[in-house]
């Protein structure tokens, strides 16, 4: 398989004002295409061709850098651009808010402890709510790592990398992650991963 950039689910200005119309062409027209672009160009010769997403970037990680890098922020982003909705965040569908209490304390904490995995992360990477062993867990990983590289599925991620956040924020990074908690989370896409992943 070669990796393609998808159209955004929405307009580039449809996260206003809590991701700017700006942020999003840079983002996803310039960022993610250099993802998808160099990742095409690593595949080959690779061993991995003809492997889906998932098999090329646990199958690359650990072993081939350049490819894994590429391969896993490709992984991250097409789920990112759908894990925010316009006039998102709000409530949290039935099983898995019950799920996510049960497993982290309280919808509250879940929120607290994933903003905290996301301003802790050094430097750039993601925070993450993922299922491992039944379980829902939060986690924080560098660069283009994901929990899919440590036996775990992510069910929702956030993308800490400066330029998912400095056009509109500079180095607010907490007041970003408050903002995509609160407005811009696609619940029904993280149970719909989670439904999937349990």
């Amino acid at each position: 398989m070669s990796f393609s950039l998808p159209d955004l689910p929405y307009a580039h200005d449809a996260l206003a004002p809590y991701m700017s119309k700006e942020t999003l062409e840079y983002h996803h027209d310039k960022h993610h295409l250099a993802y998808v672009n160099n990742g095409n160009n690593l595949l080959k010769g690779s061993g991995l061709e003809g492997k889906s997403l998932e098999e090329i970037v646990k199958g690359s990680f650990g072993k081939n850098a350049g490819l894994f890098n590429n391969a896993g922020q490709h992984y991250n982003h097409l789920h990112f651009w759908k894990w925010m909705k316009p006039n998102g965040g709000g409530k949290i569908p039935g099983e898995l808010e019950k799920q996510i209490a049960a497993d982290l304390g309280s919808i509250d904490k879940m929120k607290e402890e994933f903003i905290q995995a996301g301003v802790t992360q050094f430097g750039s990477g993601w925070c993450w709510l993922a299922v491992k062993d039944g379980k829902i867990i939060v986690s924080k990983t560098p660069n283009g790592e994901s929990p899919l590289v440590h036996g775990a599925t992510p069910i929702l991620g956030c993308d800490v990398w400066e330029h998912s956040y400095y056009i509109d924020y500079r180095n607010r990074r907490p007041d970003y992650l408050k903002a995509f908690v609160e407005n811009l989370v696609n619940w029904d896409y993280v149970a719909e991963l989670y439904a999937k992943a349990k």
